[in-house]
């Protein structure tokens, strides 16, 4: 027999059996959206280095769109600084939202370039998993993640996403963060991954406090079983945390008693990219 489905239940009833907020009710509406971030995203890639700066009537020309809609478009893009008007002609230029954008990028495409050298040479001297992670969101994403030369390793990371609250090279990176954006950090829930993962907020900001005093966090079995881990923050020329270092192995070779052995290796490490990155070693830290 054939298992008899009950009929779909309508909208608004649907919500008050589930409580859940319905979104989307205009198909219609929502094209029409999408249809506009994507007419904004094509105006922002027509400009060139040949044309560096157009007016409305010649972006609706080339967007094959209305006069009134890219005037539309034009002004939100504006007012968040992905354009710029030419007060003398009233025409669009990029604006320095872009640039600030792309030099987020641009961080990350340097440190991932500057730290491959770096990071094998550690991997020689550790034998253990050697790890580059940068800050996304409420995670770390995994650069770079060698893996040890080992039988008994841990399966590479690269590109993975592990939760920054509990991680080393996540508190690392936290220890970054302004006192705004760590209270909107905390906001989020964190949920234990094992039987030690620490998730009270008073006991985690203890940690990344710590990390500030003795320049590198530890992680014992706290993101995941059989691992532990000790990482050090990489800092860019204006004093600004932008990545972890990290070295990380199953806990039958890496022991506790060995992190204030390994803090140096990992230390002088995470300080040779900072260095390729712009740092001294003798300027001020951006706190």
């Amino acid at each position: 027999m054939s298992e008899t489905q009950p009929p779909p239940t309508a909208g608004p009833e649907a919500d008050a059996v589930t409580g859940r907020k319905e979104v989307n009710r205009n198909p219609r509406r929502d094209n029409s959206r999408l249809s506009s971030v994507t007419t904004a995203i094509h105006l922002l890639k027509t400009y060139t280095q040949e044309e560096d700066e157009l007016g409305i009537s010649e972006l609706a020309k080339r967007l094959g769109v209305a006069k009134s809609t890219v005037h539309r478009l034009a002004t939100a893009l504006l007012e968040e600084g992905f354009l710029q008007q030419n007060p003398e002609n009233g025409r669009y230029r990029l604006g320095v939202g872009l640039f600030s954008l792309g030099s987020l990028v641009r961080a990350r495409l340097d440190v991932t370039a500057e730290s491959k050298h770096i990071l094998n040479e550690l991997r020689e001297k550790t034998q253990e998993n050697v790890r580059l992670a940068v800050l996304e969101r409420q995670s770390v994403v995994f650069l770079h993640d060698f893996e040890s030369p080992q039988t008994l390793r841990l399966r590479s990371g690269t590109g993975q996403l592990r939760p920054a609250f509990c991680t080393a090279e996540g508190l690392c990176l936290l220890s970054g963060l302004r006192e705004a954006e760590m209270a909107k950090f905390m906001h989020y829930p964190r949920p234990a991954r094992t039987a030690k993962t620490i998730t009270d907020e008073t006991e985690l900001r203890s940690r990344i406090r710590r990390v500030k005093t003795q320049g590198y966090a530890t992680e014992d079995e706290d993101c995941d079983e059989g691992t532990r881990c000790i990482a050090a923050p990489i800092y860019n020329g204006d004093g600004r945390i932008v990545a972890a270092l990290g070295v990380a192995g199953p806990r039958v070779r890496i022991r506790k008693s060995q992190f204030p052995r390994m803090a140096p290796l990992v230390i002088e490490a995470a300080l040779q990219v900072s260095q390729r990155l712009g740092y001294s070693r003798h300027q001020p830290l951006y706190i």
